[in-house]
């Protein structure tokens, strides 16, 4: 599993078994987007009555994850080869900022890796796949 996930770029060993250790049973997520919710990368809301404020990451999770998961992101957007998610984060980082992106990066990057260990497929840089989402 762990040798799957490494075939992403900016995945490494460290990275790779950290996912597999914290995830632990991919069948336990009824679906691939609420890896990012579990590990906390998604914006926190406190809303009462009309108020609706919208905040930072909720931090909610395993820390080594999500900390993992922003590393393996920043080595993506920094250092890694030229890929469509690569691509999509630098039109992130142009619009939002690279803080945003990164945490974005870092959310989109979890969710593939599950969905790569639950389909047993490899990372494929060459097109952009619809499971991807």
């Amino acid at each position: 599993v762990c040798r799957r996930l490494m075939s992403m770029p900016g995945i490494g060993a460290v990275v790779g078994l950290t996912f597999r250790s914290a995830v632990d049973d991919p069948a336990r997520f009824t679906s691939s987007k609420k890896i990012g919710p579990w590990v906390g990368l998604t914006r926190s809301r406190n809303q009462s009555g009309e108020r609706d404020v919208s905040g930072g990451i909720t931090k909610a999770g395993d820390v080594n994850l999500r900390r993992a998961l922003c590393q393996a992101a920043t080595v993506m957007m920094h250092r890694g080869r030229s890929t469509w998610l690569r691509t999509w984060a630098a039109q992130v980082a142009q619009r939002r900022g690279g803080k945003r992106a990164m945490v974005a990066l870092a959310r989109r990057i979890g969710v593939i890796l599950h969905r790569m260990w639950v389909d047993d497929t490899d990372f494929r840089s060459d097109i952009k796949t619809p499971n991807a989402q």
